[in-house]
């Protein structure tokens, strides 16, 4: 009966990949379709011009405008003490490692 079962179950595989390479090859079919015809439908279009004719002369520059009329402000600068005494540590300091005895060789 291996024979028989063995036979049955080698065409169900068989069956059973086939179906689904045929599916898969579907899906990629209709995908590339829709890839392809998603590009029928986009057309290049011009953006409408905010005026109809452009002005010869440039725009008219206002004194002061929206940049700002003071310097820009420097950086911040550590009074001379802090500088002396550099930058202190966030932590105390790590605890001495402990060692254990070397190992001895066979």
């Amino acid at each position: 009966m291996a024979p028989i079962n063995s036979k049955r179950t080698l065409r169900r595989d068989l069956l059973l990949a086939a179906g689904l390479l045929g599916l898969g090859t579907l899906v990629a079919i209709v995908s590339l379709v829709d890839i392809k015809a998603g590009h029928l439908d986009q057309m290049a279009q011009a953006t409408p011009s905010a005026s109809p004719e452009p002005s010869a002369t440039p725009a008219e520059s206002k004194p002061g405008g929206t940049r700002p009329t003071t310097p820009a402000p420097e950086p911040a600068r550590p009074d001379p003490a802090a500088q002396q005494e550099g930058a202190k540590p966030a932590l105390p300091p790590a605890p001495a490692e402990k060692v254990a005895p070397p190992m001895e060789k066979k």
